[in-house]
């Protein structure tokens, strides 16, 4: 148990220390962190979008499925589920994406309020003092939106996976008449993460139009 967290900490350690190097060594050419932050907000927000339309292609799939013949299930089964690992492959970049850029905007806050400490004049100080706080409030904003659509997405496609799954163990009508059954609740949380994401992604333009 000791080695498993020695191992978890020492990870983590050095991802953090990547993270760093990284951030250093972009800043000789030029680039500092808040570019990085408004590129990883792009980021995010374009693979919302990936997800929004492999989301919504995978429910179209699923709705397909509780209208079709007998000798059609298999090879139906063998489409939705390449829709759900396409749907998860792009649930899993906006998550990657997310991390990152929290990771890179923790790293400017920090930065921030250490250079605070070096101004000597003190109107200069307060202004930027509250130009941090301001800029802070906006981001928590945001990534509150952007980790609950995450939160939904996951919550999504879990529904899918469980409908794989019955569909994978049962290929005969009586999975057919199950997944009738979850295609309405499944319907109604799409349309609720939909609309999340929506809110997401238009949290991430007015971010980005403001830090420009």
């Amino acid at each position: 148990m000791l080695r498993v967290i020695f191992l978890s900490l020492l990870s983590i350690f050095i991802l953090g220390g990547c993270s760093s190097m990284y951030y250093a060594g972009m800043e000789k050419v030029g680039v500092h962190k808040r570019d990085i932050m408004v590129d990883r907000v792009e980021s995010v927000k374009e693979s919302q979008e990936e997800a929004q339309e492999e989301f919504s292609s995978a429910l179209d799939r699923f709705g397909s499925l509780v209208n079709i013949g007998q000798s059609d299930l298999k090879s139906a089964y063998e489409e939705f589920n390449d829709q759900y690992e396409d749907a998860a492959d792009a649930a899993e970049d906006v998550s990657s994406n997310i991390d990152k850029l929290e990771d890179v905007s923790l790293a400017l806050f920090d930065e921030w309020e250490g250079e605070l400490l070096e101004y000597k004049n003190m109107k200069l100080k307060l202004s930027s003092q509250k130009k941090l706080r301001d800029t802070k409030s906006k981001y928590n904003k945001m990534m509150k939106s952007m980790r609950k659509s995450e939160k939904s997405m996951n919550s999504v496609l879990a529904t899918f996976y469980d409908n794989v799954l019955t569909l994978k163990h049962s290929l005969n009508a009586q999975a057919i008449g199950a997944l009738k059954n979850e295609f309405g609740v499944l319907k109604s949380d799409m349309s609720t993460l939909i609309k999340q994401m929506d809110r997401s992604i238009q949290e991430s333009n007015k971010f980005i139009k403001e830090m420009k």
